[in-house]
Formats: C-alpha cells, sequence, structure tokens
C-alpha cells in the first residue's frame, strides 16, 4: 500500500481523508490554492472533529506549489469541478508517469479534464457519498459514512486497499457511467436543495415540499441517464437520494457550505450539466433548470463578497 499520498484539495472532504490517512501513519501531502486553509495546515496539521467535540489533530504537508509535490505516485483529487483544469496542470507536474489520480469530485466532465493532461493510463475515476463539513481552516466534522465507489483499473487496488484501511467504505464497479451518474443523481437531488434552504441535508426530510422537489431532480437526473443508455446501480433515485440524506443527515453539504462561505458552486458542473445533457437527449429537465438559476441567482445576491 502506498507510504505517501498527494491529496488536491483543502477542503471539507480534503481534510477528512487527509485525517484519515495521517492517522495511518501514511505521508500525506495537500496541494491547494486556498491561502488561509494552507496555513492552518501548516501550523497545526489537520484537525479532526468528532460529533462529542473531541479533537485530534494529525500533522500533513500544505503547498501551494506543485514543485514541491513532484514525484507523487498516488493522488486523491478532492477540488471543486470548477478548479479541476488548475488541479489537472499541477498534476501532470507532479504525478510521476507510472503514477495514479484518483477523482472523488462531484458533477460532470472532471475524469475527462484530467484524462486529457494526465492520460487515461494515470486516472482513475471514483465518487463518494461520504459526507464532512469544514468547520474552519484545517478543522472537518465527519458528516455521516457514505461508499466510496471506484472504477475498475489496474493500478488502482493498493490505493483502494489504503482507503479501507482508513476507514472508509470502498466498492470496485466495472461500469464508469454508472459511477458518474449515481453520484450525480445524489448530487442534484440534495445539495442545491440544502443550498437554498441553507440547512442540513436530513432537514430535506423532514420538510414536505423539499423532499418533493429533491425526489424530482434525482429522477430528472436518472431519467437523462436513461437516455443515453446508462444503467443505474439503483432502481428508485429518489429513494436512493433518501437513503445518502438520512445517513448524513447532520451534514452540510458542499454546496451549501459554498454559500455560506461566498465561495463559487458546483452547481454549473451538477444542475447546469443535467440541463444540458437532457436538451441533447430530448429529456425535459424543469426542476434542474430551475434550482439551477436560483442557486446561481444566490451567488449574484447582495450578500456576496
Amino acid at each position: 500500500m502506498p507510504e505517501r499520498i498527494l491529496i488536491v484539495g483543502t477542503g471539507a472532504l480534503a481534510c477528512l481523508f487527509a485525517a484519515r490517512l495521517a492517522a495511518l501513519g501514511v505521508d500525506v501531502t495537500m496541494l491547494g490554492t486556498w491561502r488561509e486553509g494552507l496555513l492552518a495546515l501548516m501550523q497545526w496539521g489537520v484537525t479532526l472533529v468528532q460529533a462529542d467535540g473531541h479533537q485530534t489533530s494529525y500533522t500533513v504537508k500544505a503547498t501551494d506549489n506543485p514543485a514541491d509535490c513532484a514525484g507523487a505516485t498516488h493522488a486523491l483529487v478532492l477540488v471543486k469541478a470548477w478548479q479541476t483544469e488548475r488541479a489537472a496542470a499541477q498534476l501532470a507536474e507532479c504525478l510521476t508517469p507510472d503514477g495514479l489520480a484518483l477523482t472523488l469530485q462531484n458533477g460532470l466532465g472532471n475524469y475527462e479534464t484530467l484524462v486529457t493532461a494526465l492520460g487515461a493510463g494515470r486516472v482513475a475515476l471514483g465518487t463518494t457519498t461520504t459526507g464532512a463539513t469544514l468547520l474552519s481552516s484545517g478543522r472537518v466534522r465527519p458528516g455521516g459514512e457514505g461508499l466510496v465507489s471506484v472504477g475498475a483499473h489496474d493500478r488502482l487496488p493498493p490505493l483502494a486497499d489504503l482507503l479501507q484501511k482508513a476507514g472508509f467504505n470502498v466498492e470496485t464497479l466495472a461500469d464508469v457511467q454508472t459511477l458518474i451518474w449515481g453520484k450525480l443523481v445524489i448530487n442534484a437531488a440534495i445539495n442545491p436543495v440544502t443550498a437554498l434552504l441553507r440547512t442540513a441535508n436530513g432537514e430535506i426530510l423532514t420538510r414536505a415540499s423539499a423532499r418533493t422537489l429533491s425526489a424530482e431532480l434525482a429522477r430528472e437526473v436518472a431519467a437523462v441517464a436513461a437516455a443515453r443508455g446508462i444503467q443505474l446501480a439503483f432502481a428508485d433515485p429518489a429513494a436512493a437520494a433518501e437513503q445518502v440524506a438520512e445517513r448524513t443527515a447532520g451534514n452540510h453539504s458542499s454546496m451549501y457550505q459554498d454559500i455560506q462561505r461566498g465561495a463559487p458552486t458546483e452547481i454549473d458542473a451538477i444542475c447546469g450539466a443535467v440541463v444540458a445533457a437532457g436538451k441533447a437527449a430530448g429529456v425535459p429537465t424543469p426542476a434542474n433548470a430551475v434550482v439551477w438559476q436560483l442557486v446561481r441567482a444566490l451567488r449574484e445576491g447582495p450578500e456576496t463578497p
């Protein structure tokens, strides 16, 4: 199993993965651009905060310079979708010719962007429904256990084994499109609804109108997937989204956290991408179209820094 790992990103999931891997004694380097986050990681390490308030800090390396990461053989890509092109260029400097980058990002297009920069042999596709909330720079609270689903790749088993050892629930699927569109169903059903309502994932299940909207968003994504000939891993998309919302009930979705910070969101790569794919396939996606514009409007509002 890898003794060193590069994590591209310094947000909630990046910190969660970094903490659990560092707890195993893995040498973790975090590459990012968020200055405040990098400074906190350099000074205090990454801190895992449990639900009962117990905190444990782990030493990690943190840098904004890809040259500091040269010779990386295994990398996790955990940046926002709109940051993928930059991350891909950085990884081209860091990753060894026989190295592997595993993307666990939200939205469509990340895998393709990474493959363009690195080549298909150096990119593995995955998704995760594990929740995490960034409490402050470098401090993360787990938000519910989900799955880390990865596509088959001949260089992936050592990294998958390491993630399993770190406490993540890892499964391998043969069809990568099943991975992408299955996660897209979950993202579209939960993230924009929680961002608009500014509430935790579990609140969707307690509000009838929110639950109805979430289900409709999930079904639209599934309909587009079906029109593209993609077989999802679940029969009922709405039920699948509700199960994730229940498992991560106390978690704040990444999109909600972005809105709270006044940061760009991944709405274009999630609902916007669904609308575009729906148009191409001749499948109506009115619910996704509306929440796409509503979340964009939040970023354009008076509260935007």
